[in-house]
């Protein structure tokens, strides 16, 4: 047993290491290119945006219903379902082309020919998605990730500064950043069929013998409404902000986001790991092990995400001062803290997306992603038409996802009995209060990276002792032990 523990953890901190070299890769350019021309940035913003929506269509809900249906079948059966997935994207991918040459008859003329940007990189975030199902239920993560982390936090700044110093045209620069997913989907396919050899099967009848037809394409539905309501609700801010504000504004924003979104680098590791365990313990009744596992992770990210929240609320605003272009990212910092405590949330509350995901109550997301699109949407044409401008974006992107995570904690705990919070969990979020308060007020020295360092340093390492001395995390403390352990040697 903990040596199939061992694994997935050694996978996690791969992934996590590979998620921190491109995030420091994402954010050196946040800090020193991005803002040189933030209307560029809002223009691949909205290409990601129209291509983060329509690669769900594309994948019709194909990948979750692989880790849904996976476990249960032969090896035979799972190679089937992995080559009908293939060829559903295929076939689907066919009929999105069709739509996206319509709405480019009709489209607003500024935004005119970005879809066919968007177009080629929703279809390799399309197999790319199965393909890391696959590999996720073969327990190989990093490699993949590596790819997908790596490569356009390369691409997009060589990207800029081509466009910034080497006069290519804005059309150029899209293209260097269109194929930079299109490397990754090649790569992708490399690892996958020299690691996984599928066989291509086409004979369905015999994988719809054991998995019913109906129920597989309910639930491929369901999840595609799921997964498409999802994005939706977090990337509308990426449409509406370029219509109803401006572009810039849109690569302002982005590059908030993309800042504040590095602290849930080691949830998506998780996440995605721990998928096919809540599968199996879902599929198999096993409530008191799921209980466990649920408590364990989501105190563990919520620790890991509270230390980096941390040092975010305490040392950005000196970080900024120390940049060249100072005075366009201080107008950052609130929707940075915004968004960030955001993504807190959403860490501390744990895998509760995946419980109801891969449970028989899977139905329960669409509601849940219905309401946080009306939410939304309201919500940012509320805050737009105040004047809260792009701050009243974030805070309704903060209101949208807390209420989000309430009602799946809330029906979790309704139809499962199970909560992600215990006494250790509460008595943490007590430690991170005090003494990020303490340390906040601390004098300031008048050098900032002075001011940044100790204030930062003595933060972690404060919460770092205290939750190993009362041992508040279990990950942390058997981490410590086996590191001290070493030493004394």
């Amino acid at each position: 047993m903990e040596k199939q523990q061992a694994a997935p953890m050694k996978q996690v901190v791969w992934f996590a290491i590979i998620n921190y070299i491109g995030t420091a890769l994402g954010v050196v350019s946040s800090l020193l290119i991005y803002p040189k021309k933030y209307e560029f940035m809002g223009m691949v913003r909205y290409v990601d945006s129209i291509s983060q929506l329509l690669f769900p269509i594309m994948v019709l809900g194909a990948s979750q219903a692989l880790i849904k249906f996976y476990p249960g079948l032969d090896v035979q059966r799972q190679k089937q379902l992995f080559t009908y997935s293939l060829l559903s994207i295929a076939t689907v991918s066919l009929f999105v082309l069709s739509g996206v040459l319509l709405y480019e008859n009709y489209g607003e003329p500024e935004f005119k020919g970005l879809v066919y940007f968007a177009f080629p990189i929703a279809v390799a975030l399309a197999f790319v998605e199965l393909f890391k199902k696959q590999l996720q239920d073969l327990q190989k993560i990093a490699i993949p990730a590596m790819f997908e982390k790596i490569i356009p936090k390369i691409v997009l700044p060589a990207a800029f500064l081509l466009l910034l110093y080497a006069g290519i045209s804005r059309n150029e620069a899209l293209w260097l950043y269109m194929s930079g997913f299109l490397l990754i989907l090649l790569l992708t396919s490399v690892y996958l069929f020299n690691t996984y050899k599928p066989g291509f099967n086409y004979r369905f009848k015999t994988l719809f013998g054991e998995v019913s037809r109906k129920e597989y394409f309910r639930y491929s539905l369901y999840s595609l409404a799921g997964s498409l309501g999802s994005l939706l609700a977090f990337r509308i801010d990426g449409i509406l902000i370029p219509n109803m504000i401006s572009m810039e504004a849109n690569g302002e924003f982005s590059t908030a986001a993309m800042l504040a979104t590095t602290l849930q680098i080691p949830a998506i590791g998780m996440f995605a790991l721990y998928a096919p365990i809540i599968s199996n313990y879902l599929r198999d009744h096993n409530l008191s092990e799921l209980s466990i596992k649920y408590k364990e992770i989501a105190r563990l990210l919520f620790f890991i995400g509270a230390v980096l929240y941390g040092c975010i609320f305490i040392g950005l605003e000196d970080l900024f001062h120390l940049m060249p272009d100072h005075e366009k990212l201080q107008p950052l910092i609130p929707m940075i803290e915004i968004l960030g405590l955001s993504v807190l949330i959403n860490m501390a509350t744990g895998f509760n997306g995946e419980i109801i995901t891969y449970s028989r109550y899977y139905r329960f997301n669409l509601i849940a992603v219905l309401l946080l699109i009306l939410l939304t949407i309201s919500l940012n044409l509320w805050f737009i038409a105040q004047g809260y401008g792009i701050v009243g974006v974030a805070w309704a992107s903060f209101i949208s996802m807390t209420l989000f995570n309430i009602s799946k904690l809330a029906f979790i705990y309704k139809k499962f009995g199970l909560l992600p919070f215990d006494k250790k969990f509460l008595q943490l979020g007590m430690v991170f209060a005090i003494t990020g308060t303490i340390i906040y007020f601390l004098p300031s020295n008048a050098y900032q990276l002075v001011t940044l360092i100790y204030k930062t340093v003595l933060y972690i390492a404060v919460n770092v002792i205290i939750a190993y001395r009362l041992r508040l995390v279990y990950q942390l403390n058997v981490s410590a032990d086996k590191f001290l352990g070493k030493i004394k040697r």
